[in-house]
This record gives C-alpha cells, structure tokens and sequence, in this order.
C-alpha cells in the first residue's frame, strides 16, 4: 500500500539554521514562503534597472523617515520570510541588525514584475494582506503601470488602484509626496541576446 508523501514545511528559524549551516547560501536567491524554500526567478535588466530608480527616488524622497529596505529579508510571521524588491521601513537606530523587519516595522511593500507578475499576485499579496502590510505596490512592466492595494482584510486587500504613466502616486504613510509613474517605470528596452 502506498502512502502519499508529506511535504515539509519549515520555519524561519529553521530556514536561517540552514543557512548558518551552509547549507544554503545566502546568495542563492531563496525566499521562505508558507514554509517552502523558493527559487527566486532571475532578474532581467528592465526589473534591475527599475528597482534602480525606485531605490533613487525614495532614497531622495524618504531617506529621513524611512529606511529603503532593498531585495531584503522582511519577516512574515513562522513560515515566511520574503525578499521584496524594495520596502520603506520604520526608521530602526540599528538599521535591523538585531533582527529583520516584522509586518508592524513595515510602510511600504514593492514588488516589480515582468516575468513574476502572477505569483506576485497570487502568492506574495494574499501573504503581506494576512500579515497586515498596509500598502503594496506591484510594478508592472509589462502593461506600464502600478497597482496600489490598501486596507488588507485576511488574504485580501480591500481597495486596489491601477496608476498608469502620466499618473502621480504617492504612499499613504507619506500623502505629501509625489512620485510620477513615468519615473518608476522608466523606458522599457528591448533585451539585447
């Protein structure tokens, strides 16, 4: 008689003892999601070059009220501990150094995506909504534009905004700036082979 096989599901402190141990590395672009060990897709220069300037805009827009958290660890809880692309964060006096951030240390989840845009969707919303991350954005390059979800309810968030370019948005936590989606997405080339 044969059995169905268990998968195995870790926890954060289990996922950092592997890493400790050598047996990941922490430059394989993993992430720790519902407990699976997830491979990271590949970055493409279009996704590089637009956390680029996201990270040069808030560096210049919120460098004295927030940290910019940058492809960093951001822990959710017991079984997950993604790397979002960019996160605005409470200021620390430490910068995190005594531990990762925490959903309540969280102002800000950006996630960019080209070829990862439905489990960005799928997977990583429903996660930050369940754990109580107020405001996500998804940069996506491929229709040239963001979607802004506010007011998580379970693994859901409540209201979700489209901002196409030639829009001004800003974060909730910081109303007063303005941030133009033009220079968020950038001009789209095409990959060189």
């Amino acid at each position: 008689m044969l059995t169905r096989a268990k998968r195995k599901t870790f926890t954060t402190d289990e996922y950092h003892q592997m890493i400790e141990a050598g047996i990941l590395r922490e430059g394989d672009r993993l992430e720790l999601i519902q407990g699976e060990i997830i491979q990271m897709a590949a970055i493409g220069s279009n996704h590089a070059s637009c956390v680029g300037r996201l990270t040069h805009l808030f560096s210049a827009n919120f460098a004295e009220s927030a940290i910019v958290w940058v492809q960093n660890p951001v822990c959710l809880g017991k079984h997950s501990e993604p790397e979002p692309d960019i996160s605005l964060l409470k200021p620390q006096p430490d910068f995190y150094a005594s531990r990762h951030p925490r959903p309540e240390d969280v102002l800000l989840v950006v996630e960019v995506a080209d070829t990862s845009l439905e489990d960005d969707r799928e997977i990583k919303l429903p996660l930050y909504a369940k754990a109580g991350i107020r405001e996500v954005w998804i940069v996506n390059l491929k229709a040239s534009c963001v979607e802004v979800s506010t007011s998580p309810s379970g693994h859901k968030y409540r209201n979700v905004r489209v901002f196409h370019r030639d829009s001004v948005l800003s974060p909730g936590i910081f109303p007063d700036a303005e941030i133009l989606v033009d220079d968020i997405i950038g001009q789209s080339y095409p990959l060189e082979v």
